[in-house]
């Protein structure tokens, strides 16, 4: 799961590049659980290591990815692991090679929450709690991102909330449009999640 104000904004700078890949790292205390990013003195990757004895940096490959179109041609002569798969690092290490694998760090302001693990998917779980009842605010609802950015109109969300009308999530999106204030017009509650794990 991804968290964080500027997501949006971060996203949209490495889809507007025309060639190349971005890599998405996250700083984390226990890095031999991750593939590692390996950077030059300069700051740029030298490589991605698959869970390093000793990792020779704390930033992780999220799993978030964006690449140009080559990715086709360059999946399609890759060979199958050991486990008759297309591994998603040695893609990577394809644009490494040529120099056009960018690593965007996800710092200070950000949260990724890794959810592979019954322990994670509790910590990630109560992030989203805390937050929630922090503020008031959803995590990630659908509806409410749609009609920020105007996708869909106040009748869709009043209809949507008629029909969970008897759920807090219902009560949420009729508060939705009652409510005008900064914090309800914010670039979209910040958060999404998706698990690579199988």
């Amino acid at each position: 799961m991804f968290f964080g104000n500027d997501l949006v904004r971060v996203l949209t700078e490495a889809v507007a590049h025309p060639e190349g890949a971005t890599v998405f790292a996250y700083r984390v205390n226990d890095p031999q659980r991750y593939g590692v990013v390996e950077f030059t003195p300069e700051g740029r990757a030298l490589g991605i290591v698959e869970k390093p004895q000793t990792p020779r940096s704390n930033w992780a490959v999220t799993g978030l990815y964006v690449y140009d179109n080559d990715v086709v041609n360059i999946a399609a002569q890759v060979k199958p692991s050991a486990r008759g798969e297309i591994e998603i690092t040695d893609v990577n290490a394809v644009y490494l090679r040529r120099e056009t694998l960018r690593v965007r760090r996800l710092g200070r302001g950000f949260a990724w929450l890794d959810m592979g693990t019954a322990e994670s998917l509790l910590q990630a779980s109560l992030f989203v709690q805390t937050i929630e009842a922090r503020q008031g605010l959803k995590i990630c609802c659908p509806e409410e991102i749609a009609y920020r950015h105007g996708w869909i109109s106040a009748m869709q969300v009043r209809d949507a909330a008629r029909k969970l009308s008897h759920s807090a999530y219902g009560a949420y999106l009729s508060r939705l449009l009652e409510d005008n204030t900064d914090a309800m017009t914010e670039d979209g509650a910040g958060a999404f999640a998706f698990s690579s794990n199988p």
